[in-house]
């Protein structure tokens, strides 16, 4: 059975900033959870194309990337997001399968 994969967008939108340390401890807990696959800070960006349809409501500042077909074990992780627990949102998006 194929394993499902899922990128988790991190908004900007958390009430308070979380510490280094608290993210330490999130990435530690993701990498043994064996279903974290990498992820990334967003830097700068450029609008393309029709700049009025683009309307962000909560800038993406991140992405996490995350593997397994045991979305409710993931979804409990992900309840210790620093963003999550410090009042924000992430949005976890199933990528479709090829």
């Amino acid at each position: 059975m194929p394993i499902n994969q899922y990128i988790l967008l991190i908004q900007d939108n958390a009430k308070s900033r979380a510490t280094a340390a608290e993210w330490g401890q999130f990435l530690t807990a993701a990498k043994k959870s064996g279903m974290f696959y990498g992820g990334s800070e967003i830097g700068n960006r450029e609008v393309l194309g029709d700049t009025d349809l683009a309307r962000p409501t909560q800038p993406i500042t991140g992405y996490m990337r995350f593997d397994t077909d045991d979305k409710p074990k993931l979804l409990e992780l992900l309840q210790s997001h620093p963003v999550v627990r410090h009042g924000g949102a992430v949005e976890l998006c199933e990528l479709p399968k090829s």
